[in-house]
């Protein structure tokens, strides 16, 4: 039987992929692999290896067949029927929290809330703070409301598309969203980890705008004067962006690049309200 050290070695995986998926099939974690890497694999825990190992050589995402990604320091479920979290997205919520103090009470929106990592981080980061996740999918809901329970959050889930099923007299000082917004014709859903995740999150099936168009206009009548609008979009979608929030009366308009200098997320505040 071949040793620990030597079964990652020769996966045929990249290094960390396989020892995740390693640390899966043994219930161990990666400490617990070095200390005993030169020790023999049974053949139980080979075989289960293997057959991950496969699946990810087939193109599945390590995060789906382990089921768990981090994100913000935290493990958060994940399935088939939510993205898998990016370290991008920490960016939007590092901005999100940058405006809501610890030590007074807010009122959060967070529109297409996946596996809910956005709302939950905010919940845990701001205890103060009065969330509500909102997703048209009842799988990923459900995904949510669990890593909210598993992790000790505070919020509210919602069953609906947008603004759908918010009471026109609610009003947030912040709205936050990562929405689908790659283009229906991009190559790269074609690619990769995005062939198995959720079309619907990923692409509008149309400009990649349109569900960004919704989240503006929508906002004017949700948010409390002097509330912010934050969102993710592609690459390309600064300018664009940027207009949206400019056209419906914000004020502070700007977009922020991630790590890698690209701009990623585009936010604005809402200084008064039209009346109703």
């Amino acid at each position: 039987m071949p040793s620990y050290r030597d079964l990652l070695r020769h996966s045929g995986l990249d290094a960390i992929d396989a020892r995740a998926l390693l640390c899966h099939a043994l219930g161990v974690d990666h400490a617990w692999l070095i200390a005993h890497g030169l020790d023999s694999v049974p053949a139980g825990q080979l075989a289960c290896f293997d057959s991950l190992a496969e699946r990810r050589r087939q193109g599945e995402p390590v995060a789906y067949i382990v089921g768990e990604r981090e994100f913000y320091s935290r493990p958060f479920h994940v399935t088939p029927e939510v993205l898998i979290p990016r370290p991008e997205t920490e960016h939007l919520v590092e901005l999100a929290l940058a405006r809501l103090p610890l030590d007074r009470a807010a009122s959060v929106l967070d529109l297409g809330t996946g596996s809910g990592i956005i709302a939950i981080t905010i919940a845990l980061e701001r205890p103060r703070a009065s969330v509500l996740a909102v997703d048209a999918s009842p799988t990923a809901l459900a995904v949510a409301a669990d890593n909210a329970r598993r992790l000790g959050a505070s919020m509210e889930t919602r069953l609906g598309n947008w603004y759908s099923t918010i009471e026109p007299v609610r009003r947030f000082e912040l709205i936050v969203s990562n929405p689908p917004y790659i283009v229906s014709d991009d190559p790269h859903l074609r690619e990769g980890d995005l062939r198995f995740e959720p079309v619907s999150a990923l692409t509008d099936h149309a400009d990649g705008l349109s569900c960004i168009r919704q989240i503006v206009a929508g906002a004017v009548r949700h948010l409390a004067p002097g509330g912010w609008l934050m969102f993710e979009h592609g690459y390309d979608q600064g300018a664009a962006s940027r207009a949206l929030l400019t056209a419906q009366g914000f004020a502070g308009v700007r977009t922020e690049c991630d790590l890698a200098g690209i701009e990623r997320v585009t936010l604005g505040c809402l200084e008064s309200r039209p009346p109703l």
